[in-house]
This record gives C-alpha cells, sequence and structure tokens, in this order.
C-alpha cells in the first residue's frame, strides 16, 4: 500500500512538471508572437503629432492693426492685371474699407448680400474660433464661422485628381514632414479675395499651408500664395493660434448676422 502510494505520488509530481513546462513553453510563445506582431504594425505606423483641440488666433500687439483682417501687414507686389483687380476691390476691413462694400462673404450695406464661402486662406484671418479634430489619414478643420469644414486626407498618393472642377474652398491633400502637417491646395475658383482687405486672385491660385505646434498651447499656420497671374512673385505670411482647452464651437450663421444687422439698423432688435 506504502509502494502504491509513493508511485502514485511519484507519478503526480511528472504530471505537474510536465504540465507547467508545456505551459511555459505555450506562454513563451504566445509572449513572442503577438506583440511582436504588434510592434511591427506599431514602428511601422507614422508616428505624427496631436493638433486636436479648439484654437484661436492670437497676435502680438504690433501685429494686432492688420490681424483681423490679413495674415501680411503689406501689399504684394501684384502684376498689372492683379492690381487692375484689386484697385475694384471694396472691402468691409482694412485701410481700404468702406461703407458700400462688394465683399461676398462679410454682410455688407452695398446691393451684394454677403455669406458666401470665404475661401482658402481667407477662412484663417476671419476672428472666430476653428477646431482640429484628427484621426488614422485625416485631418479636419471645423471652423466657426459659418460652419465651413474642411477634410484633409493624409494617406494615399500625395497629388490632386485631374480635371478638378473650381471650387470655393479648393481642392486640398496633405502630408507630414516631421512635426509638420503640410497642406497643398487648388482648383479654387475666382470669386473669392484671399484676405478680407480685398487682395485678389485669379483661378490659378495655389495654396500651401505648413502648420505645427512649437508648443502645446501654441499653433503656427505659415501661409504660401502662388498666383502668377496675380502676382509677380510667391509670398507668404504667419498666423498664430492659441489653445482654448475650455470652449467650444458655437453657432454663428452668417445670415442670422445679417438679418441681426438690418433689425438693428431699423431698431428693431429684440
Amino acid at each position: 500500500m506504502r509502494k502504491l502510494i509513493g508511485n502514485s505520488a511519484f507519478c503526480l509530481a511528472i504530471l505537474l512538471a510536465f504540465s507547467s513546462t508545456v505551459r511555459a513553453q505555450t506562454a513563451g510563445t504566445e509572449k513572442k508572437s503577438m506583440p511582436a506582431q504588434a510592434a511591427s504594425k506599431l514602428a511601422a505606423a507614422p508616428q505624427v503629432p496631436d493638433f486636436s483641440g479648439v484654437w484661436e488666433m492670437h497676435m502680438p500687439a504690433s501685429a494686432r492693426k492688420w490681424s483681423i483682417y490679413s495674415f501680411v501687414p503689406n501689399i504684394p507686389e501684384m502684376t498689372p492685371w492683379g492690381k487692375a483687380l484689386y484697385e475694384t476691390t471694396k472691402p468691409s476691413w482694412g485701410p481700404r474699407a468702406v461703407t458700400d462694400s462688394t465683399d461676398l462673404v462679410n454682410p455688407t450695406t452695398g446691393n451684394e448680400i454677403g455669406c458666401f464661402p470665404t475661401g482658402v486662406p481667407r477662412i484663417y484671418v476671419h476672428p472666430f474660433p476653428f477646431e482640429i479634430v484628427q484621426t488614422p489619414g485625416r485631418v479636419i478643420e471645423l471652423f466657426e464661422f459659418n460652419h465651413f469644414v474642411r477634410q484633409i486626407y493624409t494617406e494615399g498618393p500625395h497629388k490632386h485628381l485631374e480635371d478638378l472642377d473650381p471650387t470655393w474652398m479648393g481642392d486640398s491633400i496633405g502630408w507630414w514632414e516631421g512635426d509638420t502637417l503640410v497642406i497643398d491646395s487648388v482648383a479654387f475658383n475666382d470669386k473669392t479675395w484671399v484676405d478680407r482687405a480685398g487682395l485678389p486672385h485669379s483661378d490659378q491660385l495655389h495654396v500651401i499651408e505648413h502648420i505645427s505646434r512649437p508648443k502645446h498651447d501654441t499653433l503656427l499656420v505659415h501661409i504660401t500664395v502662388d498666383d502668377p497671374k496675380t502676382y509677380t512673385k510667391t509670398w507668404d505670411g504667419e498666423l498664430t493660434y492659441q489653445l482654448e482647452p475650455t470652449w467650444k464651437l458655437g453657432e454663428m450663421i452668417c445670415e442670422d448676422n445679417v438679418t441681426f444687422n438690418e433689425l438693428k439698423k431699423e431698431g428693431k432688435e429684440q
């Protein structure tokens, strides 16, 4: 009887040892295969910065005179065609502002009704916040001003489609260069202005944006304008935005503002 118990105990010890070895080998195999695959995918995926958040324009005191209507303090040199077009614009803002503005975006007291799309890069100089939302392969800009939306796809071929129809906001593609988001936009119509001060452009407009985040609460948008029909050379400017972590975008509808201004003029505002 004692011998039988001894043999049983010996067999049980061998069985337990074998089971532990199998578990250890299995665990080792799982530990080696699954994380290795995940690590490989992680290594292959590009690491990009996160620009998500609500941003408000912020300019130093020296630039406030022009920051609310443009992103350049000086008028770029124009071609004869561009200069002739510029002299016909009647902006609501800037040094050439008039009361009978022909601005298609801002509500005016002239014959134009306003509230047309802003175009790019003008959308950046309107004094309203915008939000950046990032998803894999796409950066979305949500502008409080009249709820404009830009979707910049950062995956796939970095080239524009052929035979694009002209649009208000243009066709945008994007890619990452280190910690900078580059946005390339073409295929604009010629109905918008480059800024709120009446700088014109043709349908040859080509806009390149370099967006970076040098500090946690700072966003830089560097804008390059290339339009050989309107300007004698490529020119650029930069805007600074400040992070507003507690803000949410509100509802700003341009048509409501038109109605409000008309009521205010008639003394009927609520």
